[in-house]
């Protein structure tokens, strides 16, 4: 196979693998691409909870970021978790220092079993300085409410979370709708040109952990590669809800997803 493109991530550690820097990697990989990693911090956690954050002194985070990227070249770059505003203001310093392109921020804030990931004044320093410095921010709508201290119960609030983001300086904004009561799930991408709504079928299941973390390095993966932003959120949906579908069931908890879906095995292997 072909290495497409090269993608920085820059991100935690999940230990259970089925979300942070490990998702982040096997999305990458199995989309064809090239993954680099800088740790901002080692979680100990599983499918039923997080028992554990360390964080990576800011230091060796900016030190991960440069001496990767001054020798390869990333295409683009997915953020996940920031977890203090020392962390994200070294990220910004590192971004600018390299003038790195093509970011796509994930702003994780809380894990799927409910630990909270990130603190207030690290919020507010993302909203103010970070979000403007991507092109893309993916919020699920717990994300977007933090962010926008609105409460979103329908598309229609989906669409004004989205505007008053675009207001902080956000370029596009994808806002993910899979906390709304519906049997249809509708994720919504805004920019200050046009609004579109991709709509799928909800998968009900436990085994969704690690779903934001997957869709951004996706969406990293397709825009470094040379895919519009549009497009690359549209396949990098498709990508997710496939991993949702072929999902495996582990752990006692919110379980994993497939990020091997997009494999193709050959016969003599399987």
């Amino acid at each position: 196979m072909k290495i497409n493109s090269k993608i920085l991530i820059i991100a935690g550690s999940d230990s259970s693998g089925g979300a942070g820097i490990q998702a982040d990697i096997k999305s990458v990989t199995s989309l064809g691409s090239y993954a680099m990693t800088a740790i901002t911090a080692v979680t100990a956690q599983n499918t039923k909870a997080v028992k554990s954050i360390i964080p990576i002194p800011t230091k060796e985070i900016s030190n991960q970021i440069e001496f990767t990227s001054n020798d390869i070249k990333p295409d683009s770059v997915k953020i996940g978790m920031l977890h203090s505003t020392q962390v994200i203001n070294t990220v910004l310093k590192s971004i600018k220092k390299l003038n790195l392109k093509k970011i796509i921020l994930d702003p994780v804030m809380v894990a799927k079993g409910g630990t909270r990931l990130i603190n207030d004044k690290a919020v507010l320093i993302l909203k103010n300085k970070l979000i403007q410095k991507v092109d893309l921010i993916t919020p699920n709508i717990p994300e977007a409410e933090m962010l926008t201290a609105m409460k979103i119960k329908s598309m229609n609030d989906m669409k004004i979370a989205a505007k008053i983001l675009l207001d902080l300086g956000a370029r596009n904004v994808l806002i993910k709708g899979g906390h709304l009561e519906s049997k249809i799930l509708k994720d919504i991408f805004v920019n200050k040109k046009e609004i579109s709504i991709f709509t799928n079928k909800k998968i009900i299941t436990k085994n969704t952990h690690g779903t934001g973390c997957t869709l951004s390095s996706a969406i990293a993966t397709y825009y470094g590669c040379g895919k519009t932003l549009k497009k690359s959120c549209e396949l990098g949906i498709r990508y997710v809800n496939n991993a949702i579908k072929t999902r495996p069931n582990f752990g006692k908890g919110n379980g994993p997803i497939n990020h091997l879906n997009s494999f193709i095995i050959e016969k003599k292997f399987r």
